[in-house]
């Protein structure tokens, strides 16, 4: 499908999720298994797109949050690792199995489940280690390895715990508290007689600042998309490491003019005539809004590339349609490309920019691009 025939589209950089995934196979090292996570479509990436191309540069598994994720997957043809890391209901675990797909447990019921289905699980325990989210707690540790070997068909194959804060702050005492804690529960699961896990703990962040977290496998996310987790990760590095790691943001999100108009001064842009012109303006009419993942709140800050030049949000950004002002960029037409988020010409907004217009992170920028505008590969 070509960009012509499109109004919004997405475009992936097949290259730039190649160098990422590859300088973060560099940092971790041939012996460490790495995991990007294509969860939630990839960080708005696309999952399919994403699995693909990490599956092209040998990922060791592709981590996911549910079993429609794992079967979206599984629909590729593709029969590698994968890694479900969100739960998995006890009414989709046959489908789990039947999947092949690793998953987490952090629930007895679970695994009393796995028990009277008698399935031949692949299981990864979910410790609770500070983040206080899905995990099980220290002292319940020992009555989940006690049944997990009762068990025949079961099988456990690693142990998974979370960051709390490593990517919100320069200051890492809680983090390797926490890691602290996650080497106690990996000395008292294998003094109990479980030997050869993949024990597993880094995220992006963790992943690029220490090698400590490494163990078996990184759950790298963002960092694979050319995203930094945050801009203290990105300060922490800096001081840290003495090379520079570059990443590349692979997605660029564009729509094209849809309409060109005059307003005089004095006319008003928009739902509640929330903007009004001072002077004599050019405007154009983008058809894209919140319903395809351009927030209402990016519109105050907001902006976007026409002919490679800035272009300021006028009034509120509809459901489906936002006004830009043009009256400073010359010789437009109907349908010329403008770019929402990536490059264009000598400028770029980046998904760090557009959070910030926002309140929010970067994360959430891309992953709510809404999921069915088309993603395609370029480069």
């Amino acid at each position: 499908m070509n960009s012509d025939n499109l109004l919004i589209w997405v475009e992936i950089s097949r290259s730039a999720l190649q160098k990422n995934f590859q300088i973060l196979r560099e940092i971790v090292g041939a012996k460490v298994q790495l995991a990007p996570m294509v969860k939630s479509n990839a960080y708005g990436h696309g999952l399919e797109i994403c699995a693909k191309i990490f599956r092209e540069v040998e990922a060791d598994y592709l981590a996911v949050n549910s079993i429609f994720e794992a079967q979206k997957i599984r629909d590729l043809g593709d029969s590698g690792k994968i890694y479900i890391a969100g739960y998995t209901s006890i009414s989709e675990l046959e489908k789990a199995v039947e999947l092949d797909a690793e998953f987490v447990v952090f629930n007895f019921e679970t695994l009393e489940a796995i028990e009277k289905l008698n399935l031949p699980a692949k299981i990864h325990l979910k410790v609770e280690t500070g983040t206080n989210r899905q995990g099980i707690q220290k002292s319940e540790i020992s009555k989940f390895l006690a049944k997990i070997s009762e068990l025949k068909k079961i099988q456990l194959v690693g142990v998974a715990m979370h960051f709390a804060d490593i990517e919100d702050t320069t200051n890492h005492d809680f983090a390797k508290k926490q890691l602290v804690e996650f080497q106690k529960i990996k000395t008292e699961i294998e003094a109990a007689g479980f030997q050869n896990l993949k024990f597993h703990a880094a995220n992006s962040a963790a992943t690029l600042l220490w090698d400590s977290t490494h163990f078996e496998i990184c759950r790298t996310g963002i960092a694979n998309c050319g995203m930094w987790p945050s801009e203290e990760t990105f300060l922490s590095l800096a001081e840290d490491k003495k090379e520079k790691i570059v990443l590349m943001p692979a997605l660029t999100w564009k729509t094209k003019i849809a309409q060109i108009k005059k307003i005089a001064a004095g006319e008003s842009v928009g739902y509640g005539r929330s903007f009004v012109a001072e002077k004599d303006s050019t405007i154009a009419i983008l058809p894209v809004g919140y319903y395809d993942g351009f927030a209402r709140n990016y519109a105050e800050k907001g902006e976007v590339l026409v002919a490679g030049k800035r272009a300021k949000i006028l009034g509120r950004i509809c459901m489906n349609i936002l006004m830009v002002d043009v009256s400073k960029i010359p010789n437009l037409k109907i349908e010329d490309e403008v770019v929402l988020l990536g490059k264009s010409g000598d400028d770029e907004i980046t998904a760090e920019e557009i959070a910030d217009w926002g309140g929010t992170i970067n994360y959430e920028v891309t992953t709510r691009i809404r999921e069915n505008i088309l993603r395609k590969v370029v480069d």
